[in-house]
């Protein structure tokens, strides 16, 4: 694979953009190779509508159940194939999917004509989209933090994208022994769920170095919530345990 423009930037790794070019047909296929992020949408889509919902209440009163994110713009950072930002689509929000793969870009793109939504994706990293100036109203990270080259980078970048008053929202996994186990031998050798070398440990992130790669940006956590894993249902669903998967929900101040 040919690296792509958005290669250059300092947080994008292009031995990953490689891996997930090789599973750019497998992005919508629910029991396929990225079947986890599929079962992972609900619980953080439902964490999503009802913080941003929250953060935003005085803008969103006139909305409807249906379309309760109408009137916000929201930026889909490393997007994959659509399978998030889709679901954003139809609550109403207007979605930018930003991804710095051609490959995913090029699905996410046919998948989305296909269905008739109309969401801007855009092959690019989020330093090249910072540097243009661009904001939004909220910025949604899922599974991605993990698998950059050079998180400081990325999360200055991610802070710059977020408009004064705006939001954050993400999903990773803690470093942890604990994620270690799980996430890593359990996840990829044990139970198959993801393909095997999926994850890194050492690019796991803590909470606390998010919130403290935030703190320049002038970006506070306000939220943190685990992603627990449910064998008798064979659901994930929200729970204290910060260990291993974790969603974040921070608020940019107004003014710096």
């Amino acid at each position: 694979m040919c690296p792509s423009r958005a290669a250059a930037a300092p947080s994008v790794d292009t031995d990953e953009l490689a891996r997930f070019a090789a599973l750019a047909d497998q992005w919508w296929d629910p029991d396929g190779e990225l079947k986890a992020l599929h079962r992972l949408n609900p619980v953080r889509l439902a964490y999503s509508r009802e913080h941003l919902a929250e953060h935003f209440a005085a803008r969103l009163g006139a909305t409807t159940d249906l379309k309760p994110l109408a009137g916000l713009r929201l930026l889909d950072v490393g997007c994959g194939g659509g399978i998030f930002a889709e679901p954003l689509c139809r609550l109403g929000a207007q979605v930018v999917g930003l991804d710095a793969g051609a490959e995913a870009v090029g699905v996410a793109r046919h998948h989305a004509e296909a269905t008739g939504l109309a969401i801007d994706y855009r092959q690019a990293s989020a330093e090249e989209l910072a540097a243009g100036g661009e904001q939004f109203d909220a910025v949604l990270v899922m599974e991605v933090i993990e698998h950059v080259a050079d998180v400081g980078a990325f999360l200055a970048a991610i802070g710059q994208l977020v408009a004064p008053g705006g939001a954050f929202i993400g999903a990773t996994l803690n470093r942890t022994v604990k994620s270690w186990a799980l996430a890593v031998v359990g996840a990829e050798y044990v139970l198959g769920w993801v393909p095997r070398g999926t994850h890194q440990w050492d690019r796991f992130v803590k909470p606390s170095e998010l919130a403290r790669h935030f703190r320049p940006a002038g970006i506070e956590l306000s939220d943190l919530s685990g992603v627990v894993y449910d064998p008798l249902s064979g659901n994930w669903r929200l729970g204290r345990d910060l260990a291993v998967n974790y969603l974040a929900f921070g608020t940019k101040r107004e003014t710096l």
